[in-house]
């Protein structure tokens, strides 16, 4: 029990750590892609605590509360992750938290804020099935639910769940809102003036909602290393190559339409799951 705790304490601790130091790799690899010299490496730190200082304004009250629950949710799935707990209420888990920003945005009459949420939905409506397969698949593999047995398996899952890990891969840039999907709000402005979902965000609000996605960051790149958990530092290679090539993808792509984007995951992501799926069920 003491472990556990320990182990939670300093994932919390470490996880946003990491995350924003990613963040601002991929600040300064995209400007280099754009032949620009970029930010240095730690601005992402620089600007959560500029945000943090300024002075805290707030259209209503209950703002904050769905920002802390975006954050909690997001935290939680993380420990969650750490402690090898259940892989399907991880990703209940991980929508409540998605959600909690849906809500905080909807809670005022900014239209853009609006737009903003209801473009967010389409993109759960995209991504969510395509984790509840990942998640199917995974049970079908190692008849189990339970993280710890997942890491455990004598093969890596990606020899029986190659074409789950594509759907994933695809899913992940909705997730982490990159081009071409990044129609809800851009992570990283391009030609934006209006921040759809953060727009009636500011200050320490905003700094919060950046420390979740630092949280959100590392907690995909593990799920992604649960494809590769023998050896984990294998694992942990791919995660980064694979948060490499989201960042090559978000400087090469224009962004399309929530239609187009719906469309094209449930045609991409859906149908690549539920083969993999269909396999391992015949296969038995």
């Amino acid at each position: 029990m003491i472990n556990n705790i320990i182990v939670a304490i300093i994932a919390i601790i470490a996880a946003p750590i990491i995350g924003g130091i990613l963040s601002g790799i991929d600040r300064k690899i995209s400007a280099r892609l754009q032949n620009r010299y970029g930010p240095p490496v730690l601005q992402p730190f620089y600007d959560f605590f500029k945000l943090l200082g300024k002075q805290r304004i707030t259209v209503n009250q209950t703002q904050m509360v769905y920002v802390l629950g975006h954050l909690f949710f997001a935290i939680a799935s993380l420990v969650m992750l750490v402690l090898g707990q259940d892989l399907l209420m991880l990703i209940f888990v991980l929508a409540f938290s998605g959600i909690s920003l849906i809500m905080g945005a909807m809670s005022v009459r900014s239209p853009y804020s609006k737009i903003g949420a209801q473009r967010e939905i389409m993109q759960m409506l995209a991504y969510e099935p395509v984790l509840l397969l990942m998640v199917v698949g995974i049970y079908l593999t190692t008849k189990s639910f339970m993280i710890n047995s997942i890491f455990k398996h004598e093969t890596p899952l990606i020899y029986s769940l190659p074409l789950v890990f594509f759907a994933f891969l695809y899913v992940l840039t909705i997730k982490l809102r990159k081009s071409p999907f990044d129609f809800s709000t851009s992570h990283h402005g391009h030609q934006e003036l209006i921040k759809g979902l953060t727009t009636e965000f500011s200050g320490p609000q905003l700094a919060l909602i950046e420390l979740t996605h630092w949280y959100d960051l590392v907690l995909l790149l593990g799920l992604i290393s649960l494809f590769f958990a023998n050896p984990i530092w294998v694992g942990i290679l791919i995660a980064l190559g694979s948060f490499f090539l989201e960042l090559i993808i978000d400087n090469i792509s224009a962004r399309v339409t929530w239609k187009w984007m719906l469309k094209a995951t449930w045609l991409i992501g859906i149908g690549a799951a539920m083969t993999n799926i269909i396999w391992l069920y015949l296969k038995a």
